[in-house]
């Protein structure tokens, strides 16, 4: 066997041995990141497009360069919530109570405007 598929199983099995840990972590921090993105700041906004990409990155583009102007602990919720989010088993509105609902409030809020 190579040394690069060596390294790259290597570090497919050392993912999925964290990959609960990710998933525990994303999911709080997602937690923390939907009571922001339905409050209507500036902050509040970055969030809600960044969540309206990850859910349908199509409909809703993202550009990266917005989490810039987030405080430090959001921007990290936002690194944990794209890792869990790296290998999904669910739709990130699936990961939190009453997405569905959740989801329609920010395309309501946030989702106007964007080229669809």
């Amino acid at each position: 066997m190579s040394n690069s598929l060596q390294d790259a199983l290597h570090q497919a099995t050392a993912y999925q041995r964290l990959r609960p840990a990710i998933v525990k972590a994303g999911e709080h921090a997602l937690g923390r990141l939907v009571v922001t993105a339905v409050r209507p700041t500036g902050q509040g906004a970055v969030i809600g497009r960044f969540l309206l990409g990850l859910y349908d990155g199509p409909t809703y583009p993202f550009d990266l360069t917005e989490l810039r102007g987030l405080d430090l602990p959001l921007f990290e919720d936002c690194m944990r919530v794209l890792m869990m989010d790296y290998s999904p088993e669910l739709e990130v509105h699936e990961r939190v109570p009453n997405g569905q609902a959740i989801w329609r409030e920010l395309v309501a809020m946030w989702g106007q405007g964007v080229t669809q």
